[in-house]
């Protein structure tokens, strides 16, 4: 479904993504770790043209994303991005969050988008929570209506770019179970995470970065338990021993 083509990346003379060739597969669960820098966040938000490349290719479904004449809001409406902050209209209700894009876009009809992002806050585990505003919802409560959204415009492919780091500890487990029902569900799934337990129960791969560099790929119990780079190695032990 997505291919990086030795895809490389400059903020000026730092060198943040560094000759990435990868594959992920359609329905595939693909956990993007590493340490803060090491580029994880920069190759997700590639994939829909949050950040620009300046050599590679990365193609969707075959097509050169970052090609000329690629129209980047039709990109962007067929991908579901979750992000740190959550990023919710302040202004709008919880339902009025939701509904927003797929109306403006013409994808539905207010009558069709209301009923869609109803049923999908009750997945969430909202549905009481329609006609409130951000402001009085949790943090967690707020990432889950931010991914109630982006599954309203029945994304094919959702990205996650660190979607429990900006969250109080007891609020990342109802997040990440939501992830969870979404990956079982079988929907392709690309997470910048540090949720280490996730990505080991839910992952199909795990991708380990640093400097730019793609320097381990495989699967949750390959990398967790038999890490072949170095530097993978160091950076499992420092996770696992915190305070030595």
């Amino acid at each position: 479904m997505i291919e990086f083509q030795q895809v490389n990346k400059w903020y000026g003379k730092y060198h943040a993504l560094v000759d990435v060739t990868e594959t992920i597969a359609r329905g595939e669960v693909l956990v993007v770790c590493g340490p803060s820098g090491s580029g994880k966040s920069t190759l997700i938000r590639t994939i829909n043209r949050l950040e620009e490349i300046q050599s590679g290719h990365i193609l969707l479904d075959g097509k050169d994303i970052h090609g000329p004449g690629v129209d980047v809001n039709a990109l962007r409406s067929g991908i579901g991005f979750v992000f740190q902050q959550f990023n919710l209209f302040p202004h709008l209700s919880v339902l009025e969050n939701c509904t927003l894009a797929p109306v403006h876009l013409g994808r539905l009809t207010v009558a069709e988008a209301r009923e869609k992002a109803l049923a999908l806050l009750d997945r969430v585990g909202l549905a009481g929570k329609a006609n409130v505003h951000p402001a009085q919802l949790s943090g967690g409560q707020q990432q889950r209506v931010a991914i109630a959204r982006a599954l309203v415009m029945n994304p094919p492919l959702m990205l996650f770019d660190e979607p429990t780091s900006a969250l109080d500890p007891e609020m990342v487990g109802e997040v990440l179970l939501v992830m969870r029902d979404l990956a079982r569900d079988g929907m392709t799934m690309v997470c910048v995470t540090h949720e280490m337990g996730f990505a080991r129960e839910v992952a199909d791969r795990v991708l380990f970065m640093d400097h730019g560099k793609v320097l381990e790929r495989g699967t949750p119990d390959d990398f967790f338990n038999r890490p072949q780079h170095p530097r993978a190695q160091k950076f499992l032990s420092d996770i696992r021993t915190p305070f030595s």
